[in-house]
């Protein structure tokens, strides 16, 4: 293999898993914030259990979608968490665009480095 293949994979490589990384520096705050702020006030379910369950939720996902062999698990379980709070948005009327796009960012993700998990005939 040529120096040229060579850095031709690794670029490749990287930019295979640079929407993969986007999504885990968004999803990972966002749960390390349901664990140690599970208090919060004004949010539906006002239940510390609860906030620090989903926050557990979200870092179980993020796990299981870094790795390839459990990568179909992980992103069921980070769509169903973002369809819930879609469904929240929607229900508190408040602006949801961006959890949609979120939403589709992390299937984009696992398109981009596994797509035969799209295909018809897999």
């Amino acid at each position: 293999m040529s120096e040229k293949e060579t850095l031709n994979n690794i670029l490749s490589r990287i930019l295979k898993w640079m929407p993969t990384l986007a999504i885990i520096l968004f999803y990972i705050p966002n749960a390390l914030d349901k664990i140690i702020n599970h208090d919060q006030t004004g949010k539906i379910v006002e239940s510390s259990a609860v906030m620090i369950t989903a926050g557990l939720f979200i870092l179980i996902g993020i796990a299981f979608f870094l790795f390839n062999k459990t990568i179909l698990i992980g992103t069921s379980m980070l769509v169903l968490y973002m369809s819930f709070i879609v469904l929240i948005h929607t229900y508190k009327e408040k602006p949801s665009e961006i959890v949609i796009l979120i939403l589709i960012a992390t299937i984009f993700a696992v398109y981009i480095r596994k797509p035969k998990l799209f295909n018809m005939n897999y």
